[in-house]
This record gives C-alpha cells, structure tokens and sequence, in this order.
C-alpha cells in the first residue's frame, strides 16, 4: 500500500469497531460541547469538580485499552517495538482525556452553577 486511501482506512476502522466506530465520536462530540457550555456557565473551571473528572479519566484510559485489546488481533504481549508502545501511551492518553472531559461535563451539569462573588 504506497498511498493512504481514506476509505480503506475507514473500512478498516469500521470492521474493527462497528458501532463504536460511530458512537464514539458523538460521544465525544457531545462532550467537548458539554464541556464548553459548562465552562462558559461557571465562568472558570471548577477544580474538585476537574480532580474529581481526572480521577475518572485514570480508569477511562484503561478502558480505552481494554478496548483496543479486545478489537485488535494482538494483545499487549505483542507489543515489541517503540512504535507499538507509543500507539498503546496514545490510545490511553486519549482514553483519558476523553473520559475527563466527559465526567467534567456530566458533573458540571448535574450540578447547580456556582457564581463567585465579584
């Protein structure tokens, strides 16, 4: 394959995923939205509110791992080169950030806005 075809790659990505191929991304979509308009709420971040987020955004990075084991032909024992640990740090990382995000955002709406006194 000398030259990257945009439907192969997504062929590829939905034999792998199926569904998931689209609901993760509308999921996190949704998040970043979120998480914006709860931002723009509040007017700052709310940091126990992000500790809380990130906490969860540990055990989001390991899902996002579970799941790549579970899609993928190969497990983390076939992982030999640097390129194959710098993909697994890069599935986790954004695992991550996207369970954060979207644990931030869950949190931020379910609570009340907190207005700070100015």
């Amino acid at each position: 394959m000398k030259e990257y075809d945009f439907w192969v790659f997504l062929a590829v990505f939905q034999e792998m995923l199926g569904p998931l191929l689209w609901i993760l991304p509308l999921i996190a979509l949704g998040a970043v939205v979120g998480f914006v308009w709860v931002w723009r709420r509040d007017g700052r971040l709310v940091s126990r509110r992000l500790v809380r987020a990130e906490l969860l955004g540990l055990l989001g990075g390991g899902l996002a791992l579970v799941i790549m084991a579970a899609v993928s032909s190969s497990g983390f024992t076939d992982a030999a080169g640097p390129a194959d640990w710098f993909l697994i740090m890069i599935v986790y990382g954004i695992g991550f950030a996207g369970t954060t995000l979207l644990a931030y955002t869950v949190m931020g709406v379910w609570s009340r806005p907190t207005h700070s006194a100015a």
